[in-house]
């Protein structure tokens, strides 16, 4: 069950930050064409994280795609941009029709299950420009998603559908973190792009 209905011009947080959400903008087959393309084409890697001073190797697989090699460095992990694909400049062109934003990188991550997830964060890394929306488009099993005001504590949650966009613009990351919880319920996979701006 959807806990907002799509309403793009609607802002789903209360204040301190924009997000649209936009719903379903690719249809049920070719959600399914781009995911499997995505999966079999795209370079990915398993991700790694610095937790309490330990090298972790996480079960959720990632890439980095831009217009050149930027280097970016988010859980202490730097990686450099790989050159765009056919498939991902498709994606990429109807992102940026349908939020009017444009972007030069996109970061993908594999989630083979719901046991695999995104703790509490913010895309506030130094390498992102500074208030530029990030878009992020969701393929695959639905999965729930939410927000958490840093200071104090509201939280706004959803489900993000296959096929569906989520632009997060403004002041966003710099006043809400936001998550992907395990969940047991889910058995299928998921892709999930989310494109910026770099400098």
């Amino acid at each position: 069950m959807q806990l907002f209905a799509p309403e793009p011009n609607k802002n789903l947080l209360p204040f301190d930050g924009v997000v649209h959400y936009h719903g379903s903008i690719i249809e049920p087959s070719d959600s399914m064409h781009f995911f499997s393309q995505l999966r079999d084409q795209i370079e990915w890697k398993q991700d790694e994280v610095i937790m309490f001073g330990k090298r972790i190797v996480t079960a959720r697989k990632t890439a980095w795609y831009g217009d050149r090699n930027f280097p970016y460095t988010y859980s202490r992990i730097t990686r450099h941009a790989l050159p765009w694909t056919p498939i991902l400049l498709e994606i990429k062109a109807l992102v940026e029709k349908i939020s009017g934003e444009t972007f030069n990188a996109c970061l993908l991550n594999l989630y083979h299950n719901g046991n695999e997830g995104m703790a509490w964060h913010s895309d506030d890394e130094v390498e992102l420009k500074k208030h530029a929306a990030i878009a992020s488009l969701s393929l695959g099993a639905e999965r729930k998603f939410a927000f958490k005001h840093k200071i104090n504590q509201t939280t706004v949650p959803l489900i993000l559908e296959n096929g569906s966009l989520l632009v997060m613009k403004g002041s966003t990351q710099t006043h809400w973190l936001h998550r992907l919880p395990p969940t047991t319920k889910v058995q299928d996979a998921r892709i999930n792009l989310t494109f910026r701006t770099m400098f």
